[in-house]
């Protein structure tokens, strides 16, 4: 089944859209057809009805889900979780080691989550459900699930956007979910032939050598395919690691150079705007074009990352 909130991606993959923030082609849910059906990713909770509806539409009955892999807990990949498990009686949740405990008592999280967004939080996050402890599976470094016949995911620890994060390479496919850690993929700019894509710096474990490592990682492996957070697939995986390699510590030196002047968050903000929309222009994207709508909270939260990474390396 096909459709604008449903792909089918092959490999008995597909991906439903969450509408998170309310935007098409933002946030989604992948669908993993095995006998042990499995998800990854959940988003907040707002989008838990769309992946409820997907679901549906792709012929599961929730109580079929036997698993539910987030890459990592912040709340626009994971905060859905702890909700869409009453509907998933079965499942249980598979997580970071440094993860588990913040899934099963998310106060920290929420705290979290409401420094950054503000009075925006209870529209794009509440509720944040806990996940009773006994539902939840933690995967160290290299460790592996089964989740069908012939299909064994395998779970690498990759830091960078947030120590508590890990990726998890699907043989069958030969690609992997990548969460946050190998970047954006900003889809929108397709429609004017440029593949693009971000890393995203958000606060407050963003670590710029940890990600490079991390986006060695995937290199090494040989990959075919990235399964990014945001959003959907590609199978250009050398143009990822090219694009989100090079951001990295231009995003960091912008940084530098607003907190130097004493420009602060706001300063660095400007800043990645501006580099990134002369970017954007000199590929012969509109000053209008619908990209803009997403960069303008994603480069502001980059932005409170770098500012965070910049302000504990200082001392």
């Amino acid at each position: 089944m096909q459709s604008d909130r449903l792909k089918d991606l092959g490999k008995r993959i597909h991906l439903i859209d969450g509408l998170d923030l309310g935007m098409p082609g933002r946030t989604g849910t992948y669908v993993i057809h095995e006998e042990n059906l499995t998800l990854v990713e959940t988003g907040p909770s707002p989008s838990v009805p769309h992946v409820l509806k997907g679901l549906s539409q792709l012929g599961h009955d929730p109580a079929d889900v036997q698993f539910i892999i987030v890459t990592h807990i912040h709340l626009d990949h994971a905060g859905g979780v702890g909700l869409l498990l009453k509907d998933c009686p079965q499942a249980k949740v598979v997580v970071h080691p440094r993860g588990a405990r913040h899934l099963a008592h998310p106060s920290k999280l929420i705290a979290g989550a409401r420094a950054v967004y503000g009075s925006k939080f209870d529209a794009l996050f509440d509720p944040v459900v806990p996940v009773p402890e006994e539902r939840l599976i933690v995967k160290e470094d290299g460790e592996t699930l089964t989740i069908g016949p012939g299909r064994t995911l395998q779970f690498w620890h990759t830091p960078g956007h947030a120590a508590h994060h890990f990726s998890i390479y699907d043989p069958v496919s030969n690609g992997v979910f990548t969460g946050d850690t190998a970047g954006i993929r900003y889809h929108q700019t397709n429609d004017v032939g440029l593949e693009f894509y971000l890393p995203s710096t958000s606060p407050n474990q963003f670590d710029p050598e940890a990600m490079l490592t991390s986006i060695r990682t995937f290199q090494d492996k040989h990959v075919d395919r990235i399964y990014f957070g945001h959003y959907g697939m590609t199978s250009r995986v050398e143009k990822v690691y090219e694009q989100v390699s090079d951001w990295i510590p231009r995003f960091v030196e912008e940084g530098e150079k607003a907190l130097e002047n004493g420009e602060g968050t706001d300063g660095i903000v400007t800043r990645l705007t501006s580099l990134v929309s002369r970017y954007l222009t000199e590929r012969g994207v509109p000053d209008h074009h619908r990209v803009y709508t997403v960069l303008k909270l994603d480069l502001h939260i980059c932005a409170l990352g770098i500012a965070d990474y910049l302000q504990k390396r200082e001392g």
